[in-house]
């Protein structure tokens, strides 16, 4: 894959949390215009990496490039899109008036408060209180925010999490529009069933990417039927050979700068 052409390209990227190493020299490219999981256990770091993606993540060394552009910088605010774990929302607004006050912030015309209102079916909810909300209808307020200004990149952070299985669907199809229209999502889950629903999946375990493949590719190449096994076949052999065994057309590359 082309860096240039890449959504996102990241070379040695490394990330201390006080003195743990919590991302020890990562490398990875994502294509654009697809749907990419993240899949991995809770604390091997999916979090840590999507703030370094956007821009919100202090770093220790490495490069991180989004869209062209070095992550955080002002040009990339518009294009970004960017949907944390925990609802960033207010809770003592109507969900309309919080799409209202974040179209302002992003430039997004009015009109667009609608249209992701209906694509992230709020309908029902938009002159509740955010916080009269359930848990799966404060996500889907979260990215609803996160849809505003037609971002190029989208960076879910577990936006499943809290949602029933219809739900769960109902999502998964909005991101396969989305990326139909052009839009590269990148979407973080524990959740190995929902690795089938993704064009590409990036295996994270411990801080590195363990695997980057297709879900069909991940199988054939492991032998297995499913996306847990397959997972827990890629650690038993990084347990064999005492390290890593990293997808051979995963990029290696080494830092050729200091932190962005």
């Amino acid at each position: 894959m082309d860096e240039e052409a890449a959504a996102i390209s990241i070379t040695g990227l490394r990330v201390l949390r006080g003195k743990t190493l919590v991302l020890p020299g990562l490398d990875l490219l994502v294509p654009r215009g697809e749907v990419v999981g993240l899949l991995g256990p809770s604390g091997c770091g999916k979090s840590t990496l999507m703030r370094a993606i956007v821009g919100s993540q202090i770093i220790s060394g490495g490069q991180v490039t989004v869209l062209g552009d070095t992550a955080g910088s002002a040009a990339l605010r518009p294009r970004v899109g960017y949907m944390t774990q925990e609802a960033s929302i207010y809770d003592d607004l109507p969900v309309a008036a919080n799409l209202a006050y974040f179209a302002k912030i992003v430039g997004a015309p009015p009109a667009q408060v609608a249209e992701v209102i209906e694509r992230t079916d709020l309908g029902s909810v938009a002159r509740s209180m955010a916080a009269d909300l359930s848990g799966g209808e404060r996500s889907r307020l979260s990215l609803a925010i996160a849809l505003l200004g037609s971002p190029e990149l989208l960076v879910l952070d577990e936006p499943t999490v809290g949602l029933d299985p219809v739900l769960r669907v109902a999502l998964w199809e909005l991101f396969a529009e989305l990326a139909a229209e052009g839009v590269t999502l990148l979407v973080s889950s524990h959740v190995m069933d929902e690795a089938t629903r993704c064009d590409r999946l990036l295996l994270m375990r411990e801080g590195e990417i363990i695997a980057q493949e297709t879900p069909a590719g991940l199988l054939e190449r492991t032998g297995t039927t499913n996306a847990e096994d397959a997972f827990l076949s890629l650690i038993r052999a990084a347990g064999e050979s005492g390290s890593p065994d990293p997808e051979p057309h995963v990029p290696k590359h080494r830092a050729t700068g200091g932190t962005p």
